[in-house]
């Protein structure tokens, strides 16, 4: 069973901390991971693999064109 880490990423992109999460599959990682987003982007990885980075429906807003 693959290990993964969601960590999440602070406003200077450094990360700020981290959750180990024990998975079968990527999906299932993801749909953990999905959990952790709040303010902070939050980038799922699995050992040296980026497996996705999610961000939090305020931060997806598309800016007024004007």
């Amino acid at each position: 069973m693959p290990d993964y880490r969601a960590y999440t990423v602070g406003r200077d992109g450094h990360f700020i901390g981290f959750e180990p999460l024990v998975c079968g599959d990527d999906a299932e990682a993801i749909e953990k991971a999905k959990r952790l987003v709040r303010a902070c982007d939050v980038e799922l990885w699995c050992g040296l693999r980026l497996v996705i980075r999610l961000i939090p429906p305020e931060k997806r807003r598309i800016p007024e064109s004007g």
